[in-house]
């Protein structure tokens, strides 16, 4: 019986509970899965603590109803820390928000969380980005797991497909469209609209922020291009040293003399070796139409293994969403499953 704490409950958190509790009878049956979750810290929406598990489903009726668990029966001030220490869970959900400059509070959530012989699972980039090598030797170090599958291209899988499916195979590149925002924009810049239309029809949608500058200068995009860079190469880098241009200077002219040329503007992430050189980068370019990358429309992500064995091998699919983002941690979470339960 996994016992879990999920911190950080928006979107993400609350995805992943949704989809364990829909399907907690068929994971048992076909994975040998079962769980209780233990613990809920959220520094906004507040915390709860029972070692005998919580209520899931009168804690999400409570969040719906609410917002907040604040008036929670199994309600607690304690410090988010102090929680994750807590020997009532043994594997921590990491999902609060990423901050690409210092990577906390999630650096510190997930090095509380492996120090004390927990496993996590996390789709937020930013203790990827900012400390992934001192976290993979902690998690070794403790006998335990840290994955981050989702934090590339949600819950369509990119790491586990790296490892497992093509495992025994070189990749020698990566590339691929792991920013829908930027491809929604660019796909509705090639129905006619004007950059500043498209991105408006973007936030209004919710696929861009407020502030769209991560997502439409590349830096959301180059943060996974690193992630790939270590995991699938073995290249630590820090993000900025991916050569990094965003969208914000594509014109419909671009955009029409691409399409002249058979070809679609992609905001593209590559990772690769080619004669002894290494590239890491984000960049827009034209991709020709009989390319796979070519036909990925509105907020769809892809990417493209060039391997020895295969040759190309594309995956294409969702790259957010609350239930997809869940999927990923749900994927994390049962190959931990089969490998300690």
């Amino acid at each position: 019986m996994w016992k879990i704490c999920c911190v950080g409950f928006g979107n993400v958190g609350q995805g992943l509970v949704r989809i364990l509790e829909k399907k907690r009878d068929k994971l048992k049956e076909t994975e040998g899965f079962e769980y209780i979750v233990t613990s809920i810290a959220d520094p906004i929406k507040g915390s709860a603590h029972n070692p005998a598990g919580l209520d899931l489903t009168a804690t999400l009726k409570l969040l719906d109803e609410e917002g907040s668990l604040k008036n929670h029966p199994d309600a607690t001030e304690r410090e988010t820390l102090d929680i994750i220490a807590d020997p009532a869970s043994d594997l921590v959900v990491e999902a609060t928000i990423t901050n690409l400059e210092t990577g906390e509070p999630g650096v510190s959530h997930i090095k509380q969380a492996l120090a004390s012989g927990k496993h996590v699972v996390s789709t937020n980039k930013g203790p990827v980005s900012v400390a992934l090598p001192e976290l993979l030797d902690l998690a070794k170090a403790n006998g335990v797991s840290y994955m981050f599958e989702g934090v590339v291209l949600s819950g369509t899988p990119a790491m586990n497909l790296a490892r497992d499916a093509l495992a025994g195979c070189d990749i020698t590149r990566v590339q691929g469209i792991v920013n829908g925002t930027t491809n929604y924009i660019l796909s509705r810049m090639e129905d006619g609209m004007a950059y500043d239309e498209a991105l408006k029809k973007a936030q209004e949608l919710g696929y861009a922020e407020a502030d769209p500058t991560g997502d439409v200068e590349g830096w959301d995009a180059a943060v996974k291009v690193q992630v790939m860079a270590k995991v699938l190469m073995n290249r630590p880098l820090k993000v900025t040293e991916v050569d990094r241009t965003g969208i914000t200077a594509i014109t419909p002219a671009d955009i029409k003399k691409a399409s002249a040329a058979n070809a679609r503007i992609k905001l593209i992430a590559e990772v690769g070796e080619d004669n002894g050189k290494f590239t890491a980068r984000v960049t827009p370019m034209e991709m020709p139409l009989d390319h796979p990358l070519a036909g990925v429309m509105d907020a769809v992500n892809a990417l493209t293994f060039t391997t020895d064995h295969l040759g190309d091998v594309t995956i294409v699919g969702p790259g957010a969403g609350r239930v997809e983002t869940g999927q990923a941690l749900l994927t994390d979470i049962l190959a931990i499953n089969r490998k300690y339960g």
